[in-house]
Protein backbone atom coordinates (compact mmCIF):
# COMPACT_ATOMS: atom_id res chain seq x y z
CA UNK A 1 0.00 0.00 0.00
CA UNK A 2 2.70 2.58 1.14
CA UNK A 3 4.26 2.24 -2.76
CA UNK A 4 1.24 2.64 -4.86
CA UNK A 5 0.21 5.51 -2.43
CA UNK A 6 3.86 6.62 -3.69
CA UNK A 7 3.28 6.31 -7.40
CA UNK A 8 -0.45 8.00 -7.12
CA UNK A 9 0.49 10.74 -5.35
CA UNK A 10 3.18 13.24 -6.56
CA UNK A 11 3.14 15.55 -3.78
CA UNK A 12 4.53 12.86 -1.48
CA UNK A 13 7.55 14.31 0.03
CA UNK A 14 11.51 12.58 -1.16
CA UNK A 15 13.66 12.83 2.45
CA UNK A 16 17.71 13.01 2.24
CA UNK A 17 19.81 13.23 4.75
CA UNK A 18 23.68 14.52 4.68
CA UNK A 19 26.25 14.65 7.31
CA UNK A 20 28.46 17.80 7.29
CA UNK A 21 31.46 18.42 9.38
CA UNK A 22 34.70 20.38 9.07
CA UNK A 23 35.26 22.52 5.26
CA UNK A 24 32.55 20.33 4.17
CA UNK A 25 29.96 23.62 3.90
CA UNK A 26 30.10 24.09 0.37
CA UNK A 27 30.40 21.15 -0.67
CA UNK A 28 27.33 20.21 0.86
CA UNK A 29 25.39 22.80 -0.47
CA UNK A 30 26.46 21.94 -4.13
CA UNK A 31 25.14 19.05 -3.15
CA UNK A 32 21.88 19.80 -2.37
CA UNK A 33 21.52 22.49 -5.63
CA UNK A 34 21.96 19.26 -7.44
CA UNK A 35 19.71 17.70 -5.88
CA UNK A 36 17.15 20.51 -6.29
CA UNK A 37 17.91 21.90 -9.59
CA UNK A 38 16.45 18.19 -11.88
CA UNK A 39 13.86 16.86 -8.95
CA UNK A 40 10.14 16.79 -9.68
CA UNK A 41 8.55 15.69 -6.10
CA UNK A 42 9.30 17.76 -3.10
CA UNK A 43 12.38 17.41 -1.30
CA UNK A 44 13.23 17.61 2.56
CA UNK A 45 16.53 17.53 3.58
CA UNK A 46 17.67 16.51 7.08
CA UNK A 47 21.01 18.30 7.43
CA UNK A 48 23.52 16.72 10.49
CA UNK A 49 25.97 19.37 11.06
CA UNK A 50 28.91 20.43 13.74
CA UNK A 51 26.93 23.41 15.84
CA UNK A 52 29.15 25.79 14.13
CA UNK A 53 28.01 25.20 10.34
CA UNK A 54 24.46 26.10 11.82
CA UNK A 55 24.00 29.56 10.92
CA UNK A 56 25.87 29.41 7.58
CA UNK A 57 23.77 26.68 6.47
CA UNK A 58 20.29 28.43 7.38
CA UNK A 59 21.68 31.88 5.41
CA UNK A 60 22.54 30.09 2.30
CA UNK A 61 18.97 27.32 2.44
CA UNK A 62 16.73 30.52 3.36
CA UNK A 63 17.91 32.24 -0.24
CA UNK A 64 17.62 29.11 -2.20
CA UNK A 65 14.30 29.66 -4.81
CA UNK A 66 11.51 27.16 -5.06
CA UNK A 67 9.88 27.78 -1.97
CA UNK A 68 6.94 25.19 -1.30
CA UNK A 69 9.06 22.26 -2.94
CA UNK A 70 12.24 22.29 -0.77
CA UNK A 71 12.04 21.84 3.20
CA UNK A 72 15.35 21.61 5.55
CA UNK A 73 15.63 20.96 9.05
CA UNK A 74 19.08 21.11 10.89
CA UNK A 75 20.41 18.42 13.66
CA UNK A 76 22.94 18.51 16.15
CA UNK A 77 25.83 15.93 15.62
CA UNK A 78 24.90 13.21 18.21
CA UNK A 79 25.88 9.79 19.08
CA UNK A 80 24.81 7.15 22.12
CA UNK A 81 25.80 8.66 25.20
CA UNK A 82 27.90 5.98 26.87
CA UNK A 83 29.81 5.86 23.82
CA UNK A 84 30.02 8.70 22.13
CA UNK A 85 33.69 9.15 22.05
CA UNK A 86 34.21 5.47 20.54
CA UNK A 87 31.81 6.80 17.52
CA UNK A 88 33.41 9.68 16.86
CA UNK A 89 36.77 8.78 16.97
CA UNK A 90 35.72 6.09 14.09
CA UNK A 91 37.09 6.99 10.49
CA UNK A 92 36.24 10.74 10.35
CA UNK A 93 35.00 12.59 12.84
CA UNK A 94 31.09 12.12 12.18
CA UNK A 95 30.82 9.99 9.42
CA UNK A 96 29.36 6.96 11.46
CA UNK A 97 26.71 9.67 12.43
CA UNK A 98 24.61 7.83 9.23
CA UNK A 99 24.18 4.31 11.09
CA UNK A 100 22.25 6.13 14.06
CA UNK A 101 19.74 7.72 11.43
CA UNK A 102 16.91 5.44 11.29
CA UNK A 103 17.44 5.89 15.18
CA UNK A 104 16.93 9.72 15.37
CA UNK A 105 14.35 9.79 12.19
CA UNK A 106 11.61 7.67 13.92
CA UNK A 107 8.85 9.57 12.25
CA UNK A 108 11.02 9.19 8.58
CA UNK A 109 9.46 6.05 6.57
CA UNK A 110 12.48 5.93 4.07
CA UNK A 111 15.49 8.30 3.83
CA UNK A 112 18.27 8.43 0.95
CA UNK A 113 21.30 9.47 2.49
CA UNK A 114 24.03 10.57 0.56
CA UNK A 115 27.89 11.90 1.55
CA UNK A 116 28.75 15.68 0.99
CA UNK A 117 30.83 14.54 -2.26
CA UNK A 118 27.98 13.71 -4.15
CA UNK A 119 26.07 15.38 -7.31
CA UNK A 120 22.77 14.18 -8.70
CA UNK A 121 22.89 14.70 -12.69
CA UNK A 122 19.28 13.38 -13.18
CA UNK A 123 16.23 13.76 -10.37
CA UNK A 124 16.68 12.40 -7.34
CA UNK A 125 12.88 10.82 -7.55
CA UNK A 126 14.71 8.47 -10.37
CA UNK A 127 16.48 6.65 -7.10
CA UNK A 128 13.85 7.43 -4.90
CA UNK A 129 11.67 4.78 -7.22
CA UNK A 130 13.96 2.09 -6.47
CA UNK A 131 11.75 1.83 -2.68
CA UNK A 132 9.32 0.56 -4.97
CA UNK A 133 11.15 -2.46 -6.32
CA UNK A 134 12.38 -3.89 -2.95
CA UNK A 135 11.20 -7.22 -2.42
CA UNK A 136 9.44 -8.59 0.87
CA UNK A 137 13.19 -8.72 2.60
CA UNK A 138 14.99 -5.60 1.43
CA UNK A 139 15.46 -2.72 3.71
CA UNK A 140 18.22 -0.90 1.98
CA UNK A 141 20.48 0.20 -1.39
CA UNK A 142 23.60 0.62 -2.25
CA UNK A 143 26.12 0.11 -5.09
CA UNK A 144 29.32 -2.12 -5.38
CA UNK A 145 32.44 -0.69 -4.08
CA UNK A 146 34.43 -1.70 -7.20
CA UNK A 147 33.04 -3.65 -10.52
CA UNK A 148 36.70 -4.76 -11.44
CA UNK A 149 37.69 -7.48 -8.53
CA UNK A 150 41.48 -6.51 -9.49
CA UNK A 151 41.15 -3.38 -8.55
CA UNK A 152 38.89 -4.16 -5.54
CA UNK A 153 40.09 -3.21 -1.92
CA UNK A 154 37.81 -5.63 -0.03
CA UNK A 155 38.81 -8.60 -1.86
CA UNK A 156 42.21 -7.91 -1.52
CA UNK A 157 42.20 -6.27 1.51
CA UNK A 158 39.53 -6.68 3.94
CA UNK A 159 40.18 -8.29 7.28
CA UNK A 160 36.72 -8.43 7.98
CA UNK A 161 33.58 -10.01 6.31
CA UNK A 162 32.19 -7.88 3.34
CA UNK A 163 28.99 -7.89 1.08
CA UNK A 164 29.35 -10.05 -2.44
CA UNK A 165 32.39 -10.00 -4.49
CA UNK A 166 33.85 -6.50 -3.96
CA UNK A 167 31.98 -4.91 -0.92
CA UNK A 168 29.40 -2.72 -1.03
CA UNK A 169 30.06 1.59 -0.86
CA UNK A 170 27.73 3.65 1.33
CA UNK A 171 28.16 7.45 0.21
CA UNK A 172 24.82 6.72 -1.51
CA UNK A 173 22.50 5.05 0.69
CA UNK A 174 18.52 3.97 0.04
CA UNK A 175 16.90 3.35 3.47
CA UNK A 176 13.45 1.87 3.88
CA UNK A 177 13.80 2.34 7.85
CA UNK A 178 10.89 1.58 8.73
CA UNK A 179 11.78 -2.18 7.74
CA UNK A 180 14.99 -0.87 9.40
CA UNK A 181 13.88 -0.50 12.66
CA UNK A 182 11.87 -3.68 12.52
CA UNK A 183 14.54 -5.90 11.56
CA UNK A 184 16.43 -8.22 13.60
CA UNK A 185 19.67 -8.80 11.99
CA UNK A 186 21.74 -12.24 11.97
CA UNK A 187 25.33 -11.71 13.52
CA UNK A 188 28.88 -13.35 13.99
CA UNK A 189 28.23 -12.54 17.94
CA UNK A 190 25.09 -14.22 18.97
CA UNK A 191 22.81 -16.96 18.04
CA UNK A 192 19.93 -14.47 19.20
CA UNK A 193 19.30 -11.98 16.58
CA UNK A 194 19.53 -8.53 17.22
CA UNK A 195 17.94 -5.44 15.78
CA UNK A 196 19.74 -2.08 15.10
CA UNK A 197 20.09 -0.49 17.88
CA UNK A 198 21.28 -3.48 19.72
CA UNK A 199 23.88 -4.40 17.07
CA UNK A 200 25.97 -1.47 16.30
CA UNK A 201 28.33 -1.05 19.61
CA UNK A 202 28.93 -5.20 19.93
CA UNK A 203 30.14 -4.94 16.00
CA UNK A 204 32.45 -1.62 16.38
CA UNK A 205 33.91 -3.53 19.84
CA UNK A 206 34.51 -6.84 17.77
CA UNK A 207 35.66 -5.30 14.58
CA UNK A 208 37.23 -1.81 15.63
CA UNK A 209 40.92 -3.55 15.42
CA UNK A 210 39.94 -4.62 11.82
CA UNK A 211 38.38 -1.97 10.05
CA UNK A 212 39.74 0.91 7.75
CA UNK A 213 36.57 2.30 6.50
CA UNK A 214 34.50 3.34 9.56
CA UNK A 215 30.86 2.68 9.39
CA UNK A 216 30.77 1.72 5.49
CA UNK A 217 32.85 -1.84 6.60
CA UNK A 218 30.56 -2.02 9.87
CA UNK A 219 27.55 -1.97 7.14
CA UNK A 220 29.86 -4.46 4.89
CA UNK A 221 29.41 -6.82 7.95
CA UNK A 222 26.19 -6.24 8.76
CA UNK A 223 25.06 -6.92 5.12
CA UNK A 224 27.31 -9.87 4.57
CA UNK A 225 25.30 -12.19 7.65
CA UNK A 226 22.21 -10.85 5.65
CA UNK A 227 22.64 -10.47 2.17
CA UNK A 228 18.43 -10.67 1.20
CA UNK A 229 18.23 -7.92 3.23
CA UNK A 230 20.09 -5.55 0.19
CA UNK A 231 19.53 -4.48 -3.23
CA UNK A 232 21.90 -3.40 -5.16
CA UNK A 233 21.22 -1.37 -7.91
CA UNK A 234 24.18 -0.35 -10.64
CA UNK A 235 27.20 1.42 -11.13
CA UNK A 236 26.30 4.79 -12.40
CA UNK A 237 24.51 5.68 -9.39
CA UNK A 238 27.52 5.68 -7.26
CA UNK A 239 30.24 7.04 -9.62
CA UNK A 240 33.43 7.58 -8.64
CA UNK A 241 36.92 8.25 -9.92
CA UNK A 242 37.80 4.38 -9.72
CA UNK A 243 35.13 3.60 -12.13
CA UNK A 244 38.03 5.70 -14.44
CA UNK A 245 41.39 6.51 -13.13
CA UNK A 246 42.60 3.40 -14.46
CA UNK A 247 40.10 2.91 -17.77
CA UNK A 248 36.64 2.52 -17.84
CA UNK A 249 35.07 -0.26 -15.79
CA UNK A 250 31.49 0.54 -15.46
CA UNK A 251 29.33 -0.58 -18.38
CA UNK A 252 26.06 0.94 -17.04
CA UNK A 253 27.29 4.60 -17.58
CA UNK A 254 29.40 4.28 -21.02
CA UNK A 255 25.71 2.89 -22.37
CA UNK A 256 23.08 5.36 -20.10
CA UNK A 257 25.76 8.32 -18.71
CA UNK A 258 26.37 8.82 -14.94
CA UNK A 259 23.36 9.17 -12.92
CA UNK A 260 25.11 10.03 -9.41
CA UNK A 261 28.43 11.45 -9.46
CA UNK A 262 30.72 10.99 -6.05
CA UNK A 263 33.75 12.92 -6.18
CA UNK A 264 35.87 10.77 -3.16
CA UNK A 265 39.52 10.85 -2.55
CA UNK A 266 38.72 15.11 -2.67
CA UNK A 267 39.07 15.24 -6.32
CA UNK A 268 36.45 18.13 -6.38
CA UNK A 269 39.04 20.69 -4.82
CA UNK A 270 42.58 19.27 -6.65
CA UNK A 271 43.81 19.00 -9.24
CA UNK A 272 43.96 14.96 -10.21
CA UNK A 273 40.58 14.57 -11.65
CA UNK A 274 39.58 17.78 -13.19
CA UNK A 275 36.54 15.92 -15.10
CA UNK A 276 35.43 15.67 -11.55
CA UNK A 277 36.27 18.80 -10.76
CA UNK A 278 34.71 20.40 -13.54
CA UNK A 279 31.52 19.01 -13.21
CA UNK A 280 31.14 20.04 -9.59
CA UNK A 281 32.74 23.73 -10.42
CA UNK A 282 29.46 24.34 -13.14
CA UNK A 283 26.98 23.12 -10.90
CA UNK A 284 28.57 25.40 -8.18
CA UNK A 285 28.41 28.19 -9.97
CA UNK A 286 25.03 27.53 -11.70
CA UNK A 287 22.68 30.33 -11.21
CA UNK A 288 19.03 28.64 -10.29
CA UNK A 289 16.70 29.68 -13.00
CA UNK A 290 19.61 30.59 -15.31
CA UNK A 291 19.01 28.54 -18.74
CA UNK A 292 20.88 25.22 -17.84
CA UNK A 293 21.68 24.68 -21.95
CA UNK A 294 23.76 27.96 -22.02
CA UNK A 295 24.55 28.02 -18.50
CA UNK A 296 25.55 24.88 -17.40
CA UNK A 297 26.06 22.08 -20.24
CA UNK A 298 27.70 24.18 -22.32
CA UNK A 299 30.59 25.41 -20.76
CA UNK A 300 30.67 22.41 -18.73
CA UNK A 301 31.40 20.39 -21.93
CA UNK A 302 34.18 22.87 -22.70
CA UNK A 303 35.67 22.56 -19.57
CA UNK A 304 35.74 18.67 -19.60
CA UNK A 305 37.61 18.77 -23.35
CA UNK A 306 40.20 19.84 -21.93
CA UNK A 307 40.88 17.22 -19.87
CA UNK A 308 41.10 14.38 -22.72
CA UNK A 309 44.76 13.52 -21.39
CA UNK A 310 43.46 11.89 -18.50
CA UNK A 311 41.65 8.54 -18.30
CA UNK A 312 38.23 9.96 -16.93
CA UNK A 313 38.72 12.69 -19.61
CA UNK A 314 38.73 10.58 -22.36
CA UNK A 315 35.62 9.24 -21.74
CA UNK A 316 34.30 12.81 -20.82
CA UNK A 317 31.28 12.13 -22.58
CA UNK A 318 29.62 9.71 -19.95
CA UNK A 319 29.58 12.36 -17.74
CA UNK A 320 27.01 14.32 -19.64
CA UNK A 321 25.32 11.84 -21.50
CA UNK A 322 22.36 11.80 -18.71
CA UNK A 323 22.74 15.54 -17.72
CA UNK A 324 22.41 16.16 -21.31
CA UNK A 325 18.90 14.34 -21.02
CA UNK A 326 18.03 15.78 -17.61
CA UNK A 327 17.63 19.03 -18.92
CA UNK A 328 15.67 18.05 -22.14
CA UNK A 329 13.22 16.77 -20.02
CA UNK A 330 13.35 19.28 -17.32
CA UNK A 331 12.36 21.60 -20.58
CA UNK A 332 9.89 19.28 -21.73
CA UNK A 333 8.26 19.10 -18.26
CA UNK A 334 8.07 22.87 -17.82
CA UNK A 335 6.90 23.36 -21.69
CA UNK A 336 4.08 21.35 -20.15
CA UNK A 337 3.05 23.66 -17.50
Amino acid sequence: IRYDYMKTHPSEKMHLAVVACGERLEETVTMLRSAIIFSIKPLHFHIFAEDQLHESFKDILDEFPYEGKVNYTLYPITFPSESAAEWKKLFKPCASQRLFLPLILKNVDSLLYVDTDILFLRPVDDIWSFLGKFNSTQIAAMAPEHEEPRIGWYNRFARHPYYGVTGINSGVMLMNMTRIRRKYFKNDMTPVRLQWGEILMPLLKKYKLNITWGDQDLLNIMFFHNPESLYVFPCQWNYRPDHCIYGSNCRAAEEEGIFILHGNRGVYHDDKQPTFRAVYEAIKNYSFGDDLVHSLLQPLEGELQKTTHTYCGRIYKVFIKQLTKSIRDFYARRSKG
